[in-house]
């Protein structure tokens, strides 16, 4: 922030005699803003200066210094009021704000203060789309995280909330997209997670349905992500409704790698007896109906398989 804050006080315009009325109007609204500006009313300032500004640019020659003065101020107010707004956690007022800075101090020439609050501006719309997003308003966090990123399509972070964003808001396609955008740009961690969990998701409720074909595919999607025991079940159980006997042993064994003592472990080392008992290959078949004679459900009928076929 300029050190004309801190001097501003101390700027008051002297009359001459030869100065018109209207001039003398002009540098009492002007030093009426400086007056403001020192007990800390910057709103009372800001609206003191741009009258002066405005009434000293229709006086022309006579009118410069004052202002040339409020052109020197006033983006700096702007930008002041904006942060203020931010440190109060008023984020739409603040985002106004900045974007009044920036209009205001092109138009003056202000490079510096243009810089400045473009500069904040993102990280004050992240913060809005935040306490969106954690308040669950997802479809309105997803737009500001878009705007976001649509002015740096560099920054990952603004891609991987716009993904948690439009997940929330059930656009899982354009999430899964954009996710994936988040995981080239340094997030490949963190969008690796949310992609697992929308992928298994849509496994999940795909075979619920009975859309065998989707819950495999899903499954197979979400494994790439992260090798969990739910989505390599999940995976076995669709292939194994689509009649894909080695699709599904495969997962399944994958599963039974990965959770060895889960409660079904038994019983979905049965079913893999049973798969591979369908491809005719009994040794394998006895080989997991072994491991199913424990199961208080299939542990007699496994006893016995293992007897016809061996």
């Amino acid at each position: 922030m300029k050190k004309i804050f801190a001097s501003i006080a101390a700027v008051v315009l002297a009359l001459s005699s030869v100065q018109a009325q209207d001039l003398a109007q002009i540098t009492e609204i002007y030093n009426t803003g400086a007056a403001s500006l020192t007990s800390g009313d910057k709103e009372t300032a800001l609206k003191a200066f741009e009258q002066a500004y405005s009434l000293a640019t229709a006086l022309g020659d006579e009118g410069k210094e004052v202002a040339d003065n409020c052109k020197g101020v006033i983006p700096d107010l702007y930008l002041s009021i904006a942060k203020g707004l931010v440190n109060s956690a008023d984020y739409s007022g603040a985002i106004a704000k900045i974007n009044q800075a920036i209009e205001v101090a092109t138009k003056f020439g202000n490079a510096d203060i243009v810089s400045e609050a473009k500069e904040l501006l993102p990280k004050v719309l992240m913060q809005n789309a935040g306490t969106l997003l954690n308040a669950k308003k997802y479809t309105e966090a997803a737009e500001i995280y878009q705007q976001v990123f649509d002015a740096d399509p560099t920054n990952g972070t603004a891609a991987l909330r716009l993904g948690l964003a439009l997940n929330g808001a059930g656009q899982a396609d354009k999430a899964k997209e954009i996710l994936t955008k988040a995981s080239e740009l340094g997030q490949e961690s963190a969008a690796s997670k949310q992609l697992y969990n929308i992928f298994l998701k849509e496994a999940a409720s795909a075979l619920k349905t009975k859309n065998f074909a989707q819950a495999a595919e899903s499954a197979v999607s979400a494994i790439q992500y992260n090798e969990s025991a739910q989505a390599y079940q999940i995976a076995g159980q669709a292939y194994q409704m689509l009649g894909k006997a080695s699709e599904a042993i495969k997962y399944f064994d994958k599963y039974l790698e990965l959770a060895p003592n889960a409660k079904n472990a038994t019983q979905i080392a049965f079913t893999v007896g049973a798969l591979y008992q369908q491809l005719k290959n009994n040794s394998k078949a006895v080989e997991y109906f072994e491991k199913a004679v424990a199961d208080p459900t299939y542990g007699a009928q496994a006893k016995k398989l293992i007897e016809a076929l061996k």
